[in-house]
């Protein structure tokens, strides 16, 4: 079993950002396993780079261990650097050959992709177990869209490599699971039931805001696809004559985005406010009459999770990359667009705002459901139940069930 003893950290989790010093699913995730591990009464060590400045904060109820200083982690592209992410696994292979001994077990991300290689070599020959948790797996034609196509094709040879040498692989969802199979991963992934943070809470739903608003929250990225929202707007004015659109964030894409406000005509009615703090966050999320992500990949879909926490249904689009509509249930939190396309979301969109209430009280009620089975919590029971078995299941094995 993993149970702490005297003077020895029983686990580690490894990331490269640790959440809040910075901001993301991922970030949120490592923290919050981290955290659960940690109320179990086992020691936690959370191994990452310096993001903070001054000394090391001194975090309960788990240790925060720096491998590395601190590391420019995106091009001007929005893609991962390659020296940062080979940076952070040379720090993190120094860190756990150093600190062999003190693990019962490792979590580690497969994002980036080194991170696998770093801990499998340090930890060669110890007792120590591996978890190796896939918040994505793509295929070869989205590394290359990524980041070209020599580029692209080393790192899909690389996350493939990383895949066979994976002892225990975690993953959120059906997508992930079956990529790993086919990619090669010996043994059968363990799906977790989701990753709500329950002690997040939830505030109470109220009805979408007057005049009506859609609402985007996230990073500029090209994968985001947040340009197409102005166009699908515009398009959806025609029966919502009202309608605006907020687009929160930045990042690389933005000038793209600004530039599609204008072409739809949109600078009376698009507001673009940048990031905003937690409480003009929930203001805004509680408002919205949706919140819309046409992302073309998400690993698992924190977005839709955050938005049925306020009742606030959302606007998604099918893509095969894009995990986050295995979460919606269309027409009870959401809805889910066949394309991008302007028309396809606009539809989307007149379709959430013609349920109106009644589609906010279900997608509350849909949160309301998901949060008692599908918590980080019982994430974090699957990982520590198959750590404690002596072998690999012969079965695909759910986290949180037996």
């Amino acid at each position: 079993m993993l149970t702490p003893v005297t003077g020895r950290a029983a686990v580690a989790v490894a990331y490269d950002c640790l959440f809040p010093y910075s901001t993301g699913g991922g970030e949120r995730q490592y923290r919050a396993f981290a955290r659960e591990l940690a109320s179990e009464g086992r020691d936690v060590e959370y191994l990452t780079a310096v993001q903070w400045q001054g000394p090391t904060p001194v975090e309960q109820p788990f240790a925060i261990v720096p491998v590395c200083g601190p590391l420019e982690l995106y091009s001007a592209g929005g893609v991962r650097r390659i020296p940062a992410a080979l940076r952070f696994a040379a720090g993190l292979f120094g860190t756990l050959v150093r600190r062999r001994q003190r693990y019962d077990a490792v979590i580690v991300s497969g994002l980036p992709v080194f991170n696998v290689f770093a801990t499998r070599l340090a930890l060669l020959g110890s007792d120590t177990k591996v978890v190796v948790d896939y918040l994505e797996v793509w295929h070869r034609r989205q590394w290359i869209e990524y980041a070209g196509r020599l580029t692209g094709t080393i790192a899909w040879m690389l996350q493939k490599s990383a895949i066979r040498v994976t002892p225990i692989a975690t993953c959120h969802s059906e997508l992930s699971a079956t990529r790993l199979r086919r990619e090669g991963l010996r043994s059968e992934p363990i799906v977790s039931p989701g990753l709500i943070d329950a002690e997040a809470g939830a505030a109470e739903a109220t009805p979408a805001a007057a005049p009506p608003y859609v609402l985007y929250a996230g990073r500029h990225i090209p994968d985001k696809r947040v340009e197409v929202l102005p166009a699908a707007v515009a398009a959806a004015r025609v029966g919502i004559p009202d309608l605006r659109l907020i687009i929160l964030g930045t990042g690389p894409s933005t000038p793209a985005i600004r530039a599609a406000v204008t072409r739809a005509g949109g600078e009376k009615w698009t507001d673009l406010p940048g990031f905003v703090d937690d409480e003009k966050l929930e203001e805004l999320m509680g408002g919205a009459l949706c919140l819309a992500n046409p992302s073309r990949r998400e690993g698992y879909g924190l977005v839709v999770v955050e938005a049925n926490a306020h009742g606030t249904p959302v606007v998604l689009i099918a893509d095969e990359g894009n995990a986050s509509t295995e979460l919606v249930d269309a027409g009870v939190n959401g809805i889910v667009a066949p394309s991008p396309d302007p028309g396809d979301l606009a539809d989307a969109i007149r379709a959430v705002a013609e349920a109106g209430d009644a589609m906010r009280e279900s997608a509350r009620s849909w949160y309301d459901d998901a949060v008692r089975t599908r918590t980080i919590r019982r994430t974090v029971e699957g990982i520590v139940s198959a750590l404690d078995r002596p072998a690999a299941p012969a079965a695909k094995t759910k986290a949180g069930t037996t």
